[in-house]
């Protein structure tokens, strides 16, 4: 009996080992990548608010000047004609692809002939770099080989179209492009929720006389919240960040017409030779990025521990 018994140790033992291995197998695998995350982008940013606070030009240098960087820029006329063209950028950009998305959706959820064609179509832009974008925009959006350039080709001499050569209206031509890539994902949000509404509450409100808008207003749009909220906080944060659009479509350009925050930096970092004032103008966009992505978080931690 004892030899039976010792004889089951070490299968006992073995079996112990493996369950710690494959315990921790997948934190060893993610070891890497969660270090490489930690240095590369958590320790580069707090590289960035630290070079904020110091007198960096070309190179980082390491003379700590307090906040003169911060003050320096908010003193910048190009740093407010940034802001505001954000504003303008942001504004338009998140409302006209929230409309045109959910319309889209409510098209495609009719159960239409062709779904399975559009579908890819309206979400092919979003497949795009931004750099191809931009490029594609500014050949059709260029007076002398685009647009305009076809209409005089077939007889309409009139039509004159130079947003993209207009200090006023050459923001609008940024949202263009930037609505046309993006439009297409924000339906991808909204169609999942509308498919994911209970069909029994819709045909109960057709059985009490609601009529379709009154359903979409009543019931169908409020249920689409999470969806609003979701396409809120991506829209919002490609807005802040746009850089590649912009150099690709306009340079920030005519003159300083399309110069957002993403710009302003790289100009300031690297055209201009300072270093603080371009990572204090960073600094700011992640604070600009954290008062939209931190409440979502939050909120979805809250209410992720609200239905536990």
């Amino acid at each position: 009996m004892s030899t039976i018994a010792q004889a089951s140790v070490p299968p006992a033992r073995a079996s112990g080992a493996r369950a710690r291995l494959q315990n921790w197998l997948p934190r060893l695998v993610l070891a890497p990548s969660f270090a490489a995350i930690l240095v590369f982008v958590y320790g580069f940013i707090l590289f960035t608010v630290y070079l904020s606070f110091t007198d960096s030009t070309i190179l980082p240098r390491y003379g700590l000047v307090g906040w003169a960087n911060y003050e320096r820029l908010w003193r910048l006329p190009n740093w407010w004609i940034a802001l505001e063209n954000l504003a303008i950028f942001g504004a338009l950009y998140i409302g006209i692809c929230v409309v045109i998305g959910l319309f889209l959706a409510i098209l495609l959820d009719q159960k239409i002939r062709g779904e399975g064609v559009l579908r890819p179509i309206y979400l092919y832009p979003m497949a795009l770099s931004f750099i191809v974008t931009g490029t594609a925009w500014k050949w059709f959006l260029d007076p002398g080989i685009g647009l305009e350039q076809v209409m005089h080709h077939w007889g309409w001499t009139s039509f004159h179209f130079t947003w993209i050569k207009d200090t006023e209206m050459a923001i609008y031509c940024v949202v263009i492009a930037a609505v046309w890539q993006s439009s297409g994902f924000v339906m991808a949000m909204f169609l999942a929720g509308l498919r994911g509404i209970d069909n029994e509450i819709l045909r109960a409100a057709q059985i009490d006389g609601a009529s379709t808008f009154q359903i979409y207003r009543r019931i169908v749009i409020p249920q689409l919240r999470p969806a609003f909220l979701s396409a809120f906080v991506v829209l919002a944060h490609l807005a802040i960040k746009s850089y590649d659009l912009v150099v690709a479509l306009t340079n920030a350009g005519p003159g300083r017409a399309t110069e957002l925050p993403a710009t302003f930096m790289y100009s300031y970092t690297f055209a201009r030779n300072s270093m603080g004032v371009g990572a204090a103008s960073a600094v700011i966009m992640l604070m600009m990025i954290a008062s939209v992505i931190v409440p979502y978080v939050y909120a979805e931690i809250r209410g992720g521990g609200n239905e536990r």
